[in-house]
């Protein structure tokens, strides 16, 4: 099999099947720390490059051998942020768009703050360099997220 059928296998099964519903994950180290290796796995794989090979930065030399530009989490993080565009567009009273305003009644526990999926966007928005009403313009969104 050529790199370019297994980089079309893994467009249309591997990373669809990984990032299914992603756009609701919040986004915590432990889950990102599992993303890396998985992809990496598949790649490593797909070049036929062994784990016994000794190369000095694999991951490199691997995504060049099999022309990979975007990482799975880039994907991941911009799935969420037109997820984000998409809702805010939305009219008001619209479920989406209720659900993602409401808030829990009450306090939280004592204890480190949870980061919820809605800080989490706020980051991401950070760094891109987005600001809260860039949604509005929706070919403008779609340019600076991805």
């Amino acid at each position: 099999m050529t790199s370019k059928t297994k980089t079309h296998i893994y467009h249309a099964i591997v990373k669809t099947t990984i990032t299914y519903a992603a756009e609701t994950w919040c986004l915590k180290a432990k889950p990102v720390a599992k993303l890396n290796p998985t992809e990496m796995e598949f790649w490593q794989r797909s070049a036929r490059i062994s784990r016994k090979d000794k190369f000095r930065n694999t991951t490199r030399i691997i995504k060049q051998k099999m022309n990979v530009t975007r990482s799975l989490l880039d994907h991941i993080k911009t799935k969420q942020l037109q997820w984000y565009g998409h809702v805010q567009r939305m009219e008001e009273g619209r479920l989406p768009k209720e659900v993602m305003k409401w808030r829990p009644p009450g306090r939280r526990k004592r204890g480190r703050p949870k980061l919820t999926w809605a800080e989490g966007i706020k980051g991401l928005m950070g760094e891109k360099g987005l600001m809260e009403e860039d949604w509005n313009d929706r070919s403008n969104w779609r340019e600076k997220i991805i």
